[in-house]
């Protein structure tokens, strides 16, 4: 059955709450778990538990998975996921393949890309095709709670916003798997992990590793953000909220944070019976069984500074650094009274780059993609594939019944293409 969700439970909220989903030059990798054991391409893998994503989404359906840890250069343990090969086999662990990375968006981790049967879900697809898939989890997700030198209780460990995720995840994850395979890779943006390596580029990190990139769902500009519950949350997350909760941590399924996004339902306008459409637009493919197990898993913490960056984006109207609401504080931290903005002209203009978008999504409007797209202007001619899909809106992209025909085809061409 395909449904368009309604009737959510007030927290669910959190987890489409700005849904822009969503380095160091160096970067160290280990295993996970008390037992470990030699993986076949020679490095270091912990075997899977029950808790993991590789158990729980990968393993059962009959694919090799495994886990990782990548350790970025401010500290922080990633998890990632590795599937070298499809469920039919092939030669050894992925050596020879090439490598894919998928991200995916705020509040959210990587078990959203596997939440359909194996065939509809894009990571498995990518492996039955040939490729060596990476996913990788933000940090503060379940399984990157973890610090070299922090806990999660302190609130240190919540003091980033998307900026630490351009200068220090994705290089961190990049060198990782670079160093693993020696080549370049793919990559796969849902939503705010378009957001963060469209700014890493512009910033020209990544631009030695990556091969080419898929943009499903982008997000860079947010001026036309066009729900009554999506512009009143930028609102109070760039207003009060750090009043209202004192927590550095944002984390959907506390109590706090639960009577927060309660208050923003009674706001006049708002209208919270069908969440997920108030939020991403009326997602048209979604399957009930599907939502259930995305509700079991998400909605997941995030910093409440990384919420109210977001928040900023859909103020200002501009691509920038964090603001730190003082002049003195920015003259501080970047020498200006203004956040420094992400340039997008700078992005090398002979990267391949698949963007798909839909004409429903209420995050990422189509304006503002057509500005992204205008920013893009003059990339080099046969080097921007862009597909417009008019009944989606933002969740169909990764838990879509028939995105596989609909836009996981057109990836795996792009990608065959770059070959």
């Amino acid at each position: 059955m395909v449904m368009s969700v309604g009737g959510f439970p007030s927290l669910a909220l959190g987890c489409f709450l700005l849904v822009l989903a969503v380095e160091p030059r160096v970067a160290q990798g280990s295993s996970r778990g008390s037992t470990l054991g030699v993986g076949g391409d020679g490095g270091i893998v912990a075997p899977p538990t029950a808790a993991g994503i590789c158990a729980s989404s990968v393993t059962i359906h009959g694919y090799q998975c495994q886990e990782f840890d990548v350790v970025t250069q401010d500290g922080y343990i990633l998890n990632v996921q590795r599937i070298p090969e499809g469920r039919a086999g092939g030669s050894g662990g992925g050596t020879n393949k090439q490598p894919v990375l998928l991200q995916h968006g705020v509040l959210v981790d990587g078990m959203t890309w596997l939440l359909n049967p194996p065939e509809q879900d894009l990571p498995l697809i990518l492996a039955d095709n040939g490729f060596d898939v990476w996913i990788s989890n933000t940090r503060g997700t379940q399984f990157s709670r973890r610090h070299t030198s922090l806990d999660p209780t302190n609130p240190d460990f919540w003091n980033w916003s998307w900026d630490e995720l351009v200068a220090f995840d994705l290089p961190a994850v990049f060198d990782f798997i670079h160093g693993k395979t020696g080549k370049k890779i793919d990559y796969v943006g849902h939503s705010l992990g378009t957001l963060t390596v469209l700014a890493s580029l512009s910033e020209g990190r990544l631009v030695d590793k990556l091969q080419s990139a898929a943009l499903l769902s982008p997000i860079a500009y947010l001026s036309h953000m066009t729900t009554a519950l999506g512009v009143t949350a930028a609102r109070a997350f760039v207003g009060e909220i750090t009043t209202l909760f004192g927590l550095a941590e944002f984390n959907p399924k506390g109590e706090p944070v639960a009577n927060f996004l309660q208050a923003l339902c009674a706001y006049p306008g708002v209208d919270c019976y069908d969440l997920l459409a108030a939020l991403t637009g009326k997602n048209c493919c979604l399957n009930v069984s599907t939502v259930d197990l995305f509700l079991e898993n998400e909605p997941q913490s995030t910093s409440t500074r990384n919420l109210v960056h977001l928040s900023q984006t859909v103020r200002d109207g501009v691509l920038a650094k964090y603001d730190y609401g003082n002049p003195i504080f920015n003259v501080m931290h970047y020498g200006g009274v203004w956040p420094p903005v992400y340039n997008l002209s700078n992005i090398p203009r002979d990267l391949p780059i698949f963007l798909s978008y839909g004409g429903r999504d209420a995050l990422s409007d189509t304006r503002d993609v057509e500005r992204l797209l205008d920013s893009l202007k003059l990339h080099d001619v046969g080097k921007l594939t862009v597909q417009f899909v008019e009944d989606y809106a933002h969740a169909d992209f990764i838990m879509g019944v028939n995105a596989k025909d609909m836009v996981y085809g057109q990836v795996l061409s792009f990608f065959k293409n770059q070959q």
